[in-house]
């Protein structure tokens, strides 16, 4: 089965896979948000893929609901279900990290081949290529501190190597469930928030480059 738990906020709703960080899409409703996660399956595909990974997802089935907030309504996954204390094993931990590389890589490629100005989005607003990029590295930045990685703003692609190298060497290992620093996230949490907000740029950048 495909395991999901609901994020629920005022107006809106995310649907998360439990199993596939990066993997959450949002509605208006539970069943919009359900519908919008299968919707994007076959373009998460291409990142199971891209990781080595065979990405068959069945029926959704809902395995917990948390509540989300002002933020979930915003547009970004805010709750931490229960399901994330859990202990992750070693295998989870790799296919988590494979994954995450796989997002990154696919980001990197796609800010290659898009064009500097992009379209604008549905109310006319949304960030151009560069200005995407950077907000992306730069919300990575800050999850990382909540796993215990700490780094000056990054401003060369060596900075970005080391700070990611230093995020895979904390999430490529088992965890008990508890975060890893005080007041931090649990490492499932951390490299589901830290994958989504990659593919959900990435796929973004994907539709407004044309």
């Amino acid at each position: 089965m495909t395991r999901v738990y609901l994020e629920i906020g005022p107006k809106k709703v995310f649907a998360c896979s439990v199993e596939w960080p990066g993997w959450c899409r949002i509605g208006r409703s539970e069943e919009e948000a359900l519908d919008a996660l299968m919707t994007y399956a076959p373009r998460y595909r291409v990142v199971a893929e891209r990781a080595g990974l065979v990405f068959e997802p069945e029926d959704p089935v809902v395995v917990e609901r948390a509540k989300g907030g002002t933020t979930t309504d915003f547009g970004a996954i805010e709750a931490i279900p229960s399901l994330d204390a859990e202990p992750v094993d070693e295998t989870e931990a790799g296919r988590t990290v494979a994954l995450l590389g796989a997002a990154w890589e696919l980001f990197g490629e796609t800010t290659s081949t898009s064009p500097e100005e992009l379209r604008k989005g549905p109310r006319g607003g949304g960030r151009d290529r560069d200005k995407m990029a950077a907000h992306v590295v730069n919300a990575e930045r800050a999850y990382a501190r909540k796993i215990g990685v700490r780094h000056k703003p990054v401003r060369e692609p060596s900075a970005l190597a080391a700070m990611r190298a230093d995020l895979v060497a904390v999430l490529s290992r088992p965890s008990d469930g508890r975060p890893p620093v005080p007041g931090g996230w649990p490492a499932r949490y951390a490299a589901r928030r830290i994958a989504w907000h990659v593919v959900d740029h990435l796929w973004e950048m994907e539709d407004r480059r044309s």
